[in-house]
């Protein structure tokens, strides 16, 4: 429940600090006063936006700050899984400050609206008139019976199937878009594929066919130059090797006489050595060299081949064309793969799909047993507001389509008088009607739901009377199990407050300020007074207030 609420520069209000305490607490005060200011105020530290404008001073910051004892709702978890320091006396404050910038804390840990708001959904429900009208829409009327149903766990466990379910379909129809696209390229895929394949491309082997070719394509000039060489090396009268021989042998002839001839007796002999072993060389070369024209064929077809296959894909490498290769292999493989893909998250789909039917089965069973539970408590807080002939007709029916909360269609219809037929809420019910009807609704739910805090704003638009009386009887019933606020023009549902605010303009420096005040006993007879008569306060009407709060 909310226990206090300090406001400090918000719209017409300088400086606020008002206490509440647990009950029915009223506020009441003249159209323009500032009621809906204190709805705006208490908005900001539920994580609603703010700007500017809020400010009433725009060259100092806005401060609305409210505390909250939530000692008995189970909060805990939601202060873990956010990383906040838990307190069962909880301090929301906002800040706007000039700039326009926005802060948000709670127990003084900074915090961002998402925050805010998910956990106000804990601790504070703001009817307004605007609310009413949600009656007639459908995700509204199922939040009613699912309330009833107790169907909150069976419907978290839906949503978590449901999220994966639809994950699982958006993949599918990523996966099936993809094989579509490499299905429309796969005959050509596996042609190019299957014609680098039988290239039989190795890396680095353009430079040796090269090679090979230029040898093959000049084996006559390779074969005459080395009987040259040979020739020059071993002619038996003039050749390398023999004058190499006769020019060792009169060196060594002077070899004894100085280490220098020594020395150049050695490297002599190392150049015999080597000339000799460059001759062998030779000879086998020489050995090797023939024409081959079937050889010379076959490396240039495969030299051909790969320079068509290079200017085919663009490339000026063999390790490119491995590459494409490698590329084309995993598409015309990746058909394989996709489809198997697709079979699998198709059989993934249809277990979730068994899952979230049996879910859905789960919550239409609930709700079928929830729905003659609403329907009689509808009926019988209706028959005390007024209504004595009020009839509603609630169905759920499965559907094949599968919702955010299920698998059903809701049928809520309604009939205020005997001899009428069933219609819509919207169509069929008066502004009063619908006013007596949310409250009923909203007396029901507080007995299924732990919700702290309730501020019915306006909530007696279109009654009066004694059906004014019974709401107020009825909002006060509700404040036995949890904290109950009425913006009201009513006296007979102010009557019924446990305390009694009210909202009122000053004027002070030539500035407009809205104020609320805790009424004592004797002000609270003058405000019902007034609330009957007017300004002019009659004996009349002060009895009838006295009457009223006793």
């Amino acid at each position: 429940m909310i226990t206090a609420l300090s406001i400090e520069n918000f719209a017409l209000i300088e400086k606020l600090n008002i206490d509440f305490s647990n009950g029915f607490s009223i506020i009441t005060g003249e159209t323009g006063a500032g009621k809906s200011i204190l709805l705006g105020a208490l908005g900001l530290v539920l994580g609603k936006r703010a700007d500017l404008s809020s400010l009433k001073n725009t060259t100092e910051k806005c401060i609305v700050e409210a505390n909250f004892s939530i000692a008995k709702y189970n909060l805990q978890p939601f202060f873990e899984a956010n990383d906040l320091d838990y307190e069962d006396d909880t301090i929301i404050r906002r800040e706007i400050l000039p700039t326009g910038k926005s802060r948000a804390f709670i127990n003084d840990s900074p915090v961002n609206l998402q925050q805010l708001q998910e956990l106000s959904v804990y601790l504070i429900d703001v009817h307004s008139q605007h609310q009413t009208l949600e009656l007639s829409e459908e995700d509204f009327q199922f939040k009613i019976i699912d309330a009833i149903a107790n169907n909150q766990k069976h419907l978290v466990e839906y949503q978590q199937i449901l999220k994966h379910y639809k994950e699982l379909k958006t993949t599918l129809d990523h996966t099936k878009e993809s094989l579509s696209l490499i299905l429309k390229e796969k005959d050509y895929n596996e042609f190019l594929f299957n014609e680098l394949y039988a290239a039989n491309l190795k890396s680095g082997e353009l430079q040796e066919l090269e090679k090979s070719y230029e040898a093959l394509n000049n084996v006559e000039a390779i074969k005459e130059n080395l009987d040259a060489l040979l020739s020059m090396a071993n002619e038996d009268n003039f050749g390398l090797l023999k004058s190499l021989k006769e020019f060792k042998a009169i060196l060594q002839k002077n070899s004894p006489f100085s280490e220098t001839y020594q020395a150049l007796l050695e490297r002599t002999s190392s150049i015999l050595i080597e000339f000799d072993d460059i001759t062998k060389e030779l000879n086998r070369e020489s050995e090797l060299v023939y024409s081959d024209p079937e050889k010379l064929e076959a490396i240039n077809q495969k030299l051909q081949l790969i320079y068509s296959l290079q200017k085919k894909h663009q490339v000026l490498t063999v390790e490119e064309l491995i590459s494409i290769q490698n590329e084309l292999e995993n598409k015309v493989v990746s058909v394989t793969a996709l489809e198997d893909e697709i079979l699998k998250i198709q059989k993934n789909i249809t277990d979730l799909e068994v899952q979230l039917d049996k879910k859905a089965a789960d919550i239409n069973q609930s709700r079928s047993e929830a729905i003659p539970k609403l329907n009689d408590q509808l009926i019988a807080i209706l028959n005390e507001l007024g209504m004595p002939n009020v009839r509603f007709k609630i169905e759920v029916t499965a559907a094949d389509k599968y919702f955010s909360n299920g698998k059903d269609n809701l049928l809520f219809l309604f009939a205020a008088n005997k001899g009428t037929e069933f219609g819509l809420l919207k169509k069929v019910a008066s502004g009063g009607e619908l006013s007596r009807i949310m409250l009923a609704v909203k007396a029901i739910l507080a007995r299924y739901s732990k919700l702290p805090t309730i501020i019915f704003d306006e909530i007696d638009t279109g009654v009066s009377g004694e059906i004014a009386n019974k709401m107020g009887e009825i909002m006060r019933e509700m404040s036995k199990t949890m904290q109950v606020f009425a913006i009201t023009h009513l006296p007979q549902i102010a009557a019924k407050g446990s305390q009694h605010f009210k909202v009122f303009k000053t004027i002070a420096r030539d500035t407009t300020i809205s104020e609320l005040k805790l009424l004592s006993n004797d002000e609270r007879i003058k405000e019902i007074a007034e609330m009957l008569s007017g300004k002019e306060i009659s004996d009349s009407a002060l009895n009838h207030a006295k009457a009223l709060l006793n």
